[in-house]
């Protein structure tokens, strides 16, 4: 997604949630965006290739990824099946006072957690792996395994120094392109329904419209109309399931205002027509 997500993940008493992504996902491909909370990323199959800020992995089965707080990261299937957790660290923080040094530095990012850890690492593989299954399966009593568990795989990060404690992850963050990107996603989230131009999303950052694609395109790795088509693909994929609007009512809240490109850009996103994807096809 194009933003700073700001959504409430499961619920108030356990905000943890999970997500499981395959290609009928209408967010298969996960394009950039960046958020408050912690994300962990495990790959089922396939190869899913990453971006976090500057940064980029080519991560493949049985591997996870750490998505530290407010990084700007987005990800391009492969073939792949992939599983998110994301879940705000404060609330870790809270249920046990004597790691709250430890959630305190990630938030503030004094700590920064290694972002890309291969299948080779059994021991946090096999802990993380169960907490993706715990919260898959739900158990009566599945919300203090786990919490138990999350506190192991933290216990483990620590262990094996899967973290690092330096000033430069400020910088990461505080970075005037990381800055400047995030403006224009943010423009793109809040204006995506209605006409806006390359020069709107210009301004947005800053930037005159000739430097501004070639910095878009560095960022994101797609230009800056490919990137806004992508997030109103995802935002119709979302109504089209979760609603009974027409394909036309779709396409128009969603800032198409022509029916035959809305449907022959969702099919190149999406491989299939809006009334296809709306019918599991």
């Amino acid at each position: 997604m194009s933003y700073n997500e700001l959504l409430q993940r499961g619920t108030m008493d356990f905000p943890i949630e999970i997500y499981e992504i395959n290609e009928h996902h209408p967010r298969y491909e996960m394009v950039s965006h960046w958020h408050s909370e912690l994300e962990m990323i495990r790959i089922i199959d396939g190869e899913l290739n990453v971006r976090l800020n500057n940064s980029t992995y080519t991560a493949k089965q049985n591997d996870i990824l750490f998505v530290n707080p407010e990084i700007i990261h987005a990800a391009t299937p492969q073939k792949c099946r992939y599983e998110c957790i994301v879940f705000d660290i404060s609330y870790l923080s809270a249920a046990f006072e004597g790691s709250r040094y430890f959630f305190e530095g990630l938030l503030n990012n004094e700590y920064f957690l290694k972002e890309y850890i291969e299948f080779d690492n059994s021991e946090i593989h096999n802990l993380v792996k169960n907490v993706f299954e715990l919260m898959k399966n739900k158990s009566s009593g599945y919300k203090f395994k786990v919490i138990g568990e999350m506190y192991k795989v933290f216990g483990e990060i620590i262990d094996s120094h899967l973290y690092s404690h330096i000033s430069g992850v400020t910088e990461i963050t505080a970075d005037k392109n990381v800055h400047k990107l995030k403006n224009v996603l943010m423009f793109m989230r809040d204006n995506y329904d209605r006409q806006i131009t390359l020069t709107d999303m210009a301004n947005a950052a800053d930037m005159s419209s000739k430097y501004f694609c070639y910095f878009f395109k560095e960022m994101t790795r797609k230009s800056p109309v490919e990137y806004l088509n992508t997030y109103r693909i995802e935002k119709a994929a979302r109504k089209l399931i979760t609603s009974d609007i027409s394909v036309t009512d779709v396409a128009f809240a969603c800032g198409f205002n022509d029916l035959s490109y809305f449907i022959k850009t969702f099919k190149t996103y999406k491989g299939v027509t809006p009334a296809k994807f709306r019918r599991g096809e």
